[in-house]
């Protein structure tokens, strides 16, 4: 129950700080950016908007009120900061509400939210169910087990491994429950509030999937408005939505066309058609022929097992909606200074004409030379905007970086440029100073890296990587580019910043990472495929609709096959998830016994009960970790020497020197082939406090008292 009043008071805390800062924002969605009336639901604006403002800033504030109390000493800070931080904010919310009453805003804002079209209002509810459908389907509980999909389940290691580490309440400072003992180098504030919401009572699959269903809904929603906001056309939004969902790609069709020779060897000529399509749909893989896409590199699968990943597309689309005005007012304002001189000029000489290039050459001047162009219209905007994208940091840094690249170039053209830098300013000063407090030294080693995964990077090679990866969407845009003006080209420039920074530079030790970007990009550019689409479908005859509906069809087929893919590969009904029962002896020994300062000597655990408890391992599975920063040649040799300690003084040296606390010994550290177990030498250093079924934790803080010079025979005797 205090969990769901938290996410009440997330919206609350919303609507009153954008109310009080942002008082016209309600109206927002009433006109488009050139001033056209249109009917928008200011709820499609309005709800993602106060929920992403109240989560990050309530989630902040409870994060540093518990790490606060926790360096006081309180034993269960996450306890206290929850009752300081939601009295606050409760009393907070009333107080501003009740002076929006006075003021009688409150009136106002809700005449707007009255505002509903039937149309809207089944697109918000289809959107909703469906993101709730993809992750209940690949999260769920039953029968006193938590079900994890075949898809998600690598992903979901390391989420719900701090997840479960802050349910606890106890993980200050933060430390990474897969590589135990460092700073904190991944943005982990999603997951905090995840197990913040668990540790207030809601059942951790309502936790993790209540927001990350109103995030990647509220992404829809945020996607759909400035669509119609640039367009004027709802059924533009409407396209954008749908291609957002289903990604293009020539996917589905090269796998149709070209099936597994395995599938189709010594098959009569008559019956491979039979066979072909039996494969097409017994197919339980994600398809596509680019680098790792057979782990749903690029579908709806992402946004499943990488659920903070939407909620930085919202503060993205957020920005981008709330500064964007200031690119049409410059480019309405530098018409309208040319064309006076264009006048001006002939009252000299009637016959007078402008080139192109000194129209160019005037627009810059009134552009760049004139105050207007710079001086800020507004300082609460950017100062709100700034702040957003800088708490969203810890939570998505992707989406911020990439929401930096369309911001830079929007700015390239837009008036009150200072608006932008002061945004930019904030941004990277928020982002530094959370950097600062969370890692030791630079998680981000900035690299020219050119050609992504391409397999040949040259130009050619991307070229061909990019059609193979994307389909016909590459000539859609170019169509929608070329019927865009002059304005909206240089947006849908702007919003191909991040592919292009995907291409170019690598921030992290793996390249692979740079695929949110692209998938960002891909989001916004879905708005001028989609307009191209609608102006198709508009023009006068059948055979434009035709082409228009066959062509989104095309667009959409692959990501419809994906969906279907993610579906059968997380399939209750044919057992296909990993279940965890919420009553497992490991889990509740783990949750019961261990904190966050406890490490854990574990073999390489991806997701098991161990990481279902919270425990801190010193060393999981060791992709993760090397994704994310962290040195693991050291920790995968120091695991070896502590698993094959030849003498109980080795072994507790190595223990003291590393601060484990537990040592696992179970089936998987007895048949690893990257060590030799001496599970022997263990069971005579330290006392099991914990066996079941084969599995044995050893506390490293209660040795045997004994004589080495005792110790004798086979040092591999088991523990048991």
């Amino acid at each position: 129950m205090l969990g769901l009043i938290y996410i009440c008071l997330n919206l609350l805390t919303g609507f009153v700080i954008c109310s009080l800062a942002l008082p016209k924002h309600a109206a927002f969605t009433r006109r488009t950016y050139l001033g056209e009336k249109t009917s928008v639901m200011p709820a499609l604006l309005c709800l993602p908007l106060w929920y992403i403002v109240g989560a990050f800033l309530m989630t902040w504030a409870t994060y540093l009120t518990a790490y606060l109390a926790s360096m006081c000493g309180a034993k269960e800070p996450l306890g206290i900061a929850n009752i300081v931080v939601m009295l606050v904010f409760a009393v907070f919310d009333a107080c501003g509400t009740y002076y929006l009453y006075q003021k009688k805003r409150l009136r106002r804002i809700g005449a707007y939210l009255s505002k509903v079209n039937t149309g809207e209002v089944v697109f918000a509810c289809i959107t909703f169910f469906f993101c709730a459908f993809l992750m209940w389907w690949t999260f769920s509980y039953q029968n006193g087990q938590y079900r994890v999909g075949y898809s998600v389940f690598s992903d979901f290691a390391p989420h719900l491994g701090m997840i479960r580490s802050f349910t606890r309440g106890d993980n200050f400072p933060t430390y990474y429950s897969h590589f135990a003992g460092e700073d904190i180098k991944y943005h982990f504030l999603f997951q905090f509030m995840v197990g913040n919401l668990e540790y207030l009572g809601l059942r951790l699959d309502w936790a993790f999937n209540l927001p990350s269903t109103i995030c990647f809904a509220g992404a829809f929603w945020l996607l759909y408005v400035l669509s119609v906001k640039l367009t004027g056309k709802r059924a533009v939004g409407y396209v954008a939505a749908a291609l957002f969902a289903f990604r293009s790609s020539d996917a589905v069709f090269d796998f149709f066309a070209k099936p597994s020779q395995k599938l189709i060897y010594g098959v009569e000529q008559k019956n491979l058609s039979k066979t072909i399509w039996k494969a097409f749909r017994e197919n339980e893989e994600f398809i596509g022929t680019t680098t790792h896409e057979d782990w749903g590199l690029w579908n709806l699968n992402v946004y499943c097992n990488q659920r903070h990943l939407a909620i930085g597309l919202c503060a993205l689309l957020i920005a981008v909606l709330f500064l964007l005005p200031l690119v049409f007012a410059a480019v309405a304002r530098v018409k309208e200074a040319v064309a006076k001189k264009e006048e001006e000029l002939r009252a000299d000489d009637p016959n007078l004409k402008l080139f192109f290039i000194e129209k160019v050459g005037y627009a810059i001047r009134f552009s760049v030379f004139e105050g207007e162009g710079w001086m800020p219209e507004s300082w609460v905007r950017p100062v709100v905007v700034g702040l957003l994208l800088g708490m969203c940091s810890f939570f998505n840094g992707a989406c911020v970086i990439g929401c930096m690249c369309v911001l830079f170039l929007l700015a390239f053209v837009a008036d009150h440029r200072v608006e932008y830098a002061l945004t930019a300013l904030l941004t990277v000063g928020l982002t530094l100073l959370a950097t600062k407090f969370f890692i030791n030294g630079s998680v981000v080693e900035t690299k020219y890296y050119f050609g992504f995964l391409a397999d040949l990077r040259t130009f050619a090679g991307v070229w061909e990587y990019i059609m193979t990866l994307c389909g016909i969407l590459p000539f859609v845009l170019l169509a929608g580019f070329l019927l865009a003006d002059g304005c909206r080209k240089w947006i849908w420039v702007a919003f191909a910043a991040p592919f292009v920074f995907a291409f170019t530079i690598s921030l992290t030790i793996d390249v692979t990472v740079n695929h949110k970007y692209i998938m960002m990009s891909l989001m916004l550019l879905a708005i001028p495929a989609a307009s191209f689409l609608v102006w198709l479908y508009e023009r006068v005859g059948a055979w434009p609709k035709i082409v228009a509906i066959g062509l989104l069809f095309v667009l959409t087929a692959t990501g419809l096959y994906d969906l279907r893919t993610v579906v059968r590969k997380n399939d209750i009904r044919q057992g296909r998830y990993l279940a965890f029962r919420e009553d497992d002896p490991i889990t509740n020994w783990v949750m019961e016994n261990a904190t966050s300062q406890d490490i854990f000597l574990t073999p390489y655990y991806s997701l098991n009960n161990f990481v279902m408890g919270g425990a801190m391992l010193y060393y999981g599975w060791p992709y993760y970790a090397w994704s994310a920063g962290y040195n693991t040649e050291y920790r995968n040799m120091k695991v070896k020497e502590m698993y094959e300690a030849s003498t109980p003084w080795e072994l507790i040296s190595l223990v003291s020197e590393n601060n484990i606390r537990y040592i696992v010994v179970d089936s998987e550290a007895r048949n690893s082939k990257e060590y030799d177990l001496h599970d022997g030498i263990i069971a005579i250093t330290y006392q099991a406090v914990f066996e079941s079924g084969g599995t044995v934790i050893y506390d490293t803080t209660k040795p045997f008292n004994y004589n080495p010079d005792d110790v004798q025979g086979d040092e591999n005797t088991s523990a048991d």
